[in-house]
């Protein structure tokens, strides 16, 4: 929950820290960056590294790394030591994820107990990107800009206190030294592929985010072809001779890009097209958050009474419904209709996302955990990266193809220039103008940008109705991890006894 509430409350901290710390534009665009550009490039060598110096053991070292980034995010005096505090702050976070997912994995056997434990962990995952702006906000009042970043540091202080206590270890001993060149071209590969789509989302297919992905997809080939000639890889490329595993992590990253793609463009309509401020923005937001929970948490009593692939696929066409229901926005008063299609569209995502992300962890053994925990969330990152880019391109395409069309004339260039980046950009150089130019310019945005909100509907619509065509046959023979056998069961008590010990 604190990961996802460090990626949003940045950005409501950004014009106090501006005007305090007076970045330039490139440190201001690594200030918001850097955090998530590393947890997504560490979280393969990290989970790696989980496996064989131990889940707990990792999971401390990250919660002390990420207290201290947070003080030191929060206290920072100038742009560069925000921005190093914030690659520190990633670092850390790239730990959290692999070491919290695995250990998941080792103490609930019982794949009740573990679907409901994932469940949790994905719900409040989604709990902490909308808690974000309204506690986030509340600091902003109260305090100075810094005091956002020291949110999660009570929290650590309570996890490496508690963590000792109530969490068992898990090694794998026969894990030896992790490989530090595919560690270097993993880290390196995924970046690159990140900070490629990310560029594409903002900017367009340009020669920078061109050849960021090409390296990015070169390094990762390099990777798999190191894998296959070390004796003990980084990741185990055995894993994806599961068939199951992989449909699982597919459609995983393609659910994921739904959901990136969808809410992406709803806090864009709540906050900018209807003019809410983040806080209320977020507390309109409670509604698919809690649909996503109910989703996430409520799927893994279903899969005791239904087949896996009829409640993966039923959650998909749930997730097609809200997509249809989010294409009839007519502009931007239609603030219902946005909120009720987001609501029912993370009620259908919920369960392709709690119970993909077990069917990919249970796939691999115990040993292997932090290496498919790693990969699942990675999975996550790139679908979310994919999903802006690739899904939010379509629609911001259909918004500047609109707004060309519709301009009030006698701009000047610079403004019709600005306005066709985003909608963002469109209401604050339309409030520069004087009121017969900027309200008309105002207006014809908000039109297009309902426009690209509608594309983006349909196009998430029919991926979703092929990815529940997916779900009922690539998953129609999947399974929820068995229970465990007796002499399992009194081997994992064993393990938790010594590990106490």
């Amino acid at each position: 929950m604190l990961m996802a509430m460090d990626l949003t409350v940045l950005h409501l901290a950004l014009p106090a820290l501006t005007a305090d710390l007076r970045p330039s534009n490139t440190e201001l665009l690594w200030i918001v960056d850097i955090y998530g550009f590393l947890t997504a490039g560490f979280l393969i060598t990290m989970g790696a590294i989980g496996d064989r110096i131990g889940r707990r053991r990792l999971l401390m070292i990250g919660a002390f790394a990420f207290g201290v980034a947070s003080v030191l995010s929060g206290f920072a005096v100038n742009p560069a030591m925000l921005i190093a505090a914030r690659a520190l702050l990633g670092l850390a976070g790239s730990t959290l994820m692999p070491s919290t997912l695995s250990l998941i994995r080792i103490m609930f056997q019982d794949p009740k107990q573990q679907g409901a434990a994932i469940g949790a962990w994905t719900g409040f995952f989604g709990l902490g990107t909308v808690i974000g702006p309204l506690v986030g906000g509340t600091f902003l009042e109260l305090f100075w800009w810094g005091s956002v970043f020291l949110l999660g540091v009570p929290i650590m202080l309570l996890l490496i206190v508690c963590g000792p206590i109530l969490l068992p270890e898990y090694r794998d001993e026969s894990v030896g030294r992790p490989d530090f060149m595919s560690a270097i071209l993993s880290i390196v590969g995924v970046l690159g592929l990140i900070y490629g789509l990310k560029r594409i989302a903002e900017d367009g297919l340009r020669l920078e985010s061109g050849i960021a992905i090409v390296v990015g997809l070169a390094l990762g080939a390099l990777f798999i072809s190191r894998q296959h000639r070390l004796e003990q890889p980084l990741v185990n490329l055995s894993l994806f001779r599961s068939k199951l595993f992989d449909s699982a992590l597919g459609m995983l990253l393609l659910a994921t890009l739904l959901n990136s793609a969808a809410q992406f463009f709803v806090m864009q309509y709540l906050q900018v097209a209807h003019g809410l401020p983040p806080i209320e923005a977020g507390l309109w937001s409670l509604p698919t958050t809690i649909a996503v929970m109910i989703g996430a948490m409520g799927a893994p009593a279903l899969a005791s009474r239904m087949k896996l692939s009829t409640l993966l696929a039923g959650g998909l066409v749930v997730t097609a419904v809200g997509m249809v229901v989010l294409a009839q926005v007519s502009g931007p008063s239609d603030l219902y209709v946005v909120v009720a299609g987001a609501a029912v569209i993370g009620l259908g995502l919920g369960p392709m996302i709690s119970l993909g992300t077990g069917l990919i962890v249970g796939a691999a053994p115990p040993e292997r955990a932090g290496a498919a925990s790693a990969m699942a969330a990675t999975g996550t990152d790139l679908g979310a990266s994919l999903g802006i880019a690739v899904i939010g391109s379509v629609g911001f395409a259909v918004y500047r193809a609109n707004l060309a069309d519709k301009l009030p004339e006698g701009l000047p260039d610079r403004v019709v220039e600005t306005a066709k980046d985003t909608l963002a950009a469109a209401v604050s150089v339309a409030r520069e103008l004087p009121a017969v130019q900027g309200s008309p310019l105002l207006s014809v945005a908000r039109e297009a940008f309902v426009y690209g909100l509608q594309t983006t509907a349909i196009v998430g619509a029919v991926l979703a109705a092929l990815l529940a065509t997916g779900a009922a046959t690539l998953l129609r023979n999947a399974r929820m991890p068995s229970p465990p056998s007796p002499r399992e069961t009194d081997d994992q008590t064993n393990a938790f006894e010594k590990a106490h010990k």
